[in-house]
């Protein structure tokens, strides 16, 4: 007799866990956290009453700097461009894993306006995309322009080109470098 209630009852409990994790559209099965398991996201620019301020998006700490960054001291005008050309050198030496480097970071963040081959003739240039000219790499002027103002134009921008400083780490924007001055502009 007891075996045969303990067989029944083992039973109904594995018949209830395998319906407890059916999953299609009319029986979704049992959730032990359904609050884990499906979360409500806000989205980045939506209004969120757990913060003081109403807005999802929150701007960081102040002071805060991200990991593998250090605050560039420089600052947007022509004069402090010129000042990195003198205070700052590449200081990454053009071996093949950097030049390999520098040409997928060129690829993926510099083709698009500045070309394939530096001549500032990129598909969102030559698309119509962009209307401004972009200024070519390859030109007397830019092989002659020392490795710290390229660097502060990347990270800062320069003209009509927007900063990438956030977007491209410093030593990948050397690097870029690197491969701007060693494999276009021979």
């Amino acid at each position: 007799m007891k075996m045969s209630v303990f067989r029944t009852i083992m039973a109904l409990l594995l018949v209830v866990a395998a319906a407890s994790c059916d999953r299609d559209r009319k029986h979704p099965g049992w959730d032990y956290f359904p609050d884990m398991a499906y979360s409500n996201a806000y989205e980045t620019w939506s209004p969120n009453e757990i913060f003081t301020d109403g807005k999802t998006n929150q701007s960081p700490v102040e002071g805060t700097v991200s990991r593998d960054a250090l605050p560039f001291s420089y600052g947007t005008s022509p004069g402090e461009r010129t000042r990195a050309g003198r205070e700052l050198s590449n200081p990454l030496e053009a071996t093949d894993d950097n030049l390999g480097r520098g040409s997928e970071v060129y690829k993926a963040f510099c083709t698009g306006c500045h070309g394939e081959k530096g001549d500032g003739q990129g598909h969102l240039v030559t698309s119509g995309v962009y209307k401004y000219p972009v200024r070519t790499l390859v030109s007397d002027e830019m092989k002659n322009r020392p490795d710290g103002e390229i660097f502060h134009s990347i990270t800062l921008g320069f003209g009509v080109m927007g900063a990438h400083g956030f977007m491209i780490r410093p030593e990948d924007r050397w690097k870029a470098i690197l491969y701007i001055r060693k494999e276009l502009q021979k």
